[in-house]
Formats: structure tokens, C-alpha cells, sequence
């Protein structure tokens, strides 16, 4: 009786530091860009964007960039894409901001990218405009594809 009960302890001591190893992994990649100013999350999606492949990646000036923050091509599809480093859920702004900078820069392909999610009217925009949404989920895998250690280059 008493090893059945010494192996259920081990177990869940193993348990509990596997649990504790995954999250404390998943906290460090998120940290990677949730301390970064904007001009360094912009950095940070380029190099991201050319390690999942992305080519001719060319972050934008920062004024009088039609809201665009980088320029891309993938498989002969080419993007505008908007990033947004901010603390809350992203709004209807940088949609439209995405949707006129696709224009503008004559792309074929519109995109916000984000460390956070996206507003319920956001989203609407998008679907309507179609603006592709890259939220913090869709970031953190990429990043994970990208694979261990994920470190970004000064632009």
C-alpha cells in the first residue's frame, strides 16, 4: 500500500514540474515582445516574418508610412502589414490603416499583426475589408516554428 501511494506522489511531483516547466516556457516567449516599444516590435515581426519564410522584408519609415510598418513577399503573394504593440485588444483603426496602406503600396495582401487580440468590430472590418488578423496567439506560433531561442536583430 505504501509504495502505491509513494509512486502516486512521484508522479504528481513529476507532474506538477513538467506543468510548471511548459508555462514558464510559454510566459518567457511572450515576454520576448510584450516589453518592446514599437519601433522594436516592428523589428521584431520583420526578423519573425523572414524566419516563417517571408522574403524582401523591408521595415517602412516611420512617418508617412500609410500605416504600413512592413512590406513583404511570400510565394508570390505580396503584403502590407500593420503592427500594433499594445496592451489592450486592437481596434477598428489599424484595420482601416491596413486596408488603405495594401492600397497605397500596391499590395495584394493586408495584415495587422499584434501581441494582443483583436476587437469584435475589428474583426467585422476585417472580414469585410479582407485584412488578414496575425494575433498574439498566431504570433507566439510562429515563433514556435521558428524555433528556440528566438532573438531579434536591430533593425
Amino acid at each position: 500500500m505504501i509504495p502505491a501511494a509513494l509512486a502516486g506522489l512521484l508522479l504528481a511531483g513529476i507532474l506538477w514540474w513538467l506543468a510548471r516547466c511548459f508555462f514558464r516556457g510559454r510566459r518567457r516567449r511572450s515576454e520576448a515582445f510584450e516589453d518592446m516599444e514599437g519601433h522594436e516590435f516592428e523589428a521584431f515581426c520583420a526578423d519573425l516574418l523572414e524566419r516563417s519564410g517571408f522574403r524582401d522584408v523591408e521595415v517602412t519609415r516611420g512617418s508617412g508610412d500609410y500605416g504600413i510598418d512592413i512590406l513583404a513577399e511570400k510565394d508570390g503573394v505580396t503584403y502590407a502589414v500593420q503592427c500594433k504593440r499594445y496592451s489592450a485588444p486592437v481596434g477598428v483603426k489599424a484595420v482601416q490603416e491596413a486596408y488603405a496602406g495594401r492600397d497605397f503600396y500596391d499590395r495584394m495582401v493586408g495584415a495587422v499583426m499584434t501581441n494582443q487580440y483583436f476587437t469584435s468590430p475589428a474583426v467585422e472590418a476585417a472580414e469585410k475589408l479582407k485584412i488578414l488578423l496575425w494575433d498574439g496567439g498566431y504570433v507566439e506560433s510562429m515563433m514556435e516554428e521558428a524555433g528556440e531561442p528566438f532573438m531579434v536583430s536591430r533593425r
